[in-house]
């Protein structure tokens, strides 16, 4: 059963606004507007496209302090984190109005007896399934090279951040995008199974859990439909000596922190060297110890803010209450607020590698570390995982670290760096992390009919 759409504060738990779900009928007429739009939208140049979505991420910027608010009574996001992640949205608009003309070119290929050309045509209506955790940026990245494609999208953006969601068309119309090529719908789980198998709709993006990602891949087999998947995971971060542990063990938690540990490219799992291993956890549980409740839209130094919802912190408790009995300690935090979705930076060591609580993906302010002896032992565990997404490797040897990045099993890898953000780069994983690509050029690659004109002599 779906839930209801509604803003929700999770620093108090009171529920601030609702909207309506779409009635059937509604959903109708969406598919109706959306494919009645691509009839134009799909003869629209490009660079009359590009100038619709790079007035969009000016738009983003310009109108960054509103939307943070949003996203910190939505899901708790500091405003500062808001912030850096709406500017980031506009970045990747302006990178996909800058580069989709030249990369959406015809191609001329050279042929024996005639001209062919290889043309990227768009394919119609979208729909795209974005989570809560990146409200904004989740939505950018599929937005922006579709719509440069020509293709209409129909978003279904996540139950707890509805305000985010109208806000976003909002901007895109008042860019200048015709009406019915990007429309936002409040639907549940039967409607989206509906607009998926719909003939006017030809592929679905979804980001968010692994069991989200394997119902909607089902549908879409089932009625033959392109899907790219950007799922969960337990990315490694790999210490394989640190000069300095103290930095090393606050770099480590800066990353695990980041949006309330609430990212699919966390650092999960924490795998530290023996001869350190003590005196890093040491120095986590101290940094952890730090940590003050506070509120998102006033935010300062040493802060911890509420998870996305007081489901997610109850789910987390859960987790780590499991994870203990199973056998792991915790060295510090544990403990969930009484009513709100505060739940306490948490040190957690010794979960028993192979058991139920070791391949979970523990999605808030948990950090797990890991002990090992060998490069090759931290190799094989950080492979030991059902996902392969993103990961890091550090090591004051950049070489040495290298090496050992060169073996990690995740779409993703870095060297002597958390992660590194660019729309530059491509965003997908392997396992069960999903599959198709974000961001870069590639995500021009994914809704596109690849098409070639053949003109014999």
């Amino acid at each position: 059963m779906s839930k209801d759409f509604a803003v929700t504060n999770p620093a108090t738990n009171e529920v601030v606004e609702k909207f309506d779900t779409f009635s059937d009928e509604q959903i109708q007429e969406v598919l109706a507007k959306s494919n009645e739009a691509f009839q134009t939208w799909r003869e629209t140049p490009i660079e009359e496209r590009a100038k619709i979505v790079s007035r969009a991420a000016e738009l983003f910027k310009e109108r960054k302090g509103e939307l943070a608010k949003i996203a910190a009574q939505e899901m708790g996001k500091s405003t500062p984190e808001g912030e850096w992640e709406i500017n980031f949205s506009g970045d990747i608009l302006q990178f996909y109005a800058d580069n989709a003309p030249e990369h959406n070119k015809d191609q001329p290929v050279d042929v024996p007896g005639g001209k062919a050309t290889l043309r990227r045509l768009p394919i119609g209506t979208l729909l795209g399934i974005m989570p809560w955790n990146y409200p904004f940026y989740q939505v950018a990245r599929f937005a922006g090279p579709n719509l440069m494609n020509g293709n209409c999208i129909i978003l279904k953006h996540a139950e707890i951040t509805p305000k985010s969601a109208a806000i976003i068309e909002e901007i895109f119309r008042e860019a200048g995008l015709p009406e019915g090529v990007y429309i936002n719908v409040y639907a549940d789980h039967k409607q989206i199974e509906e607009i998926i198998g719909d003939k006017r709709v030809q592929g679905v993006s979804l980001t968010g859990s692994e069991r989200a990602g394997a119902a909607v891949a089902e549908i879409a087999g089932r009625n033959l439909k392109k899907v790219v998947l950007e799922l969960g995971s337990t990315d490694p971060y790999i210490i394989l000596d640190a000069a300095d542990v103290t930095k090393a063990a606050e770099e480590a938690w800066v990353k695990r922190i980041e949006n309330v540990g609430q990212a699919c490219t966390s650092n999960k799992r924490i795998i530290v060297m023996e001869d350190i291993y003590d005196e890093f956890v040491d120095e986590m549980v101290r940094i952890a110890e730090g940590m003050k409740q506070a509120d998102p839209t006033q935010p300062g130094e040493n802060q911890y803010y509420p998870m996305s919802s007081r489901e997610a912190a109850e789910n987390l408790d859960k987790q780590v209450k499991n994870a203990v009995d199973n056998g792991a300690k915790v060295r510090t935090g544990g403990n969930l607020h009484e009513t709100a979705a505060y739940y306490e930076p948490t040190v957690l060591t010794d979960v028993p590698v192979g058991s139920d609580s070791y391949y979970e993906e523990f999605f808030g302010p948990v950090a797990e570390i890991y002990k090992v002896s060998s490069e090759k032992e931290a190799v094989e565990l950080a492979n030991n995982s059902n996902y392969g997404l993103g990961g890091a490797v550090f090591s004051d040897d950049t070489e040495r670290a290298t090496k050992v990045a060169d073996q990690i099993e995740t779409g993703m890898i870095h060297v002597n760096l958390g992660q590194y953000f660019s729309p530059v780069l491509p965003f997908g994983g392997v396992k069960n992390s999903g599959f198709g690509r974000e961001l870069s050029v590639f995500a021009l690659d994914e809704f596109v009919n690849k098409q070639y004109l053949y003109i014999n002599d």
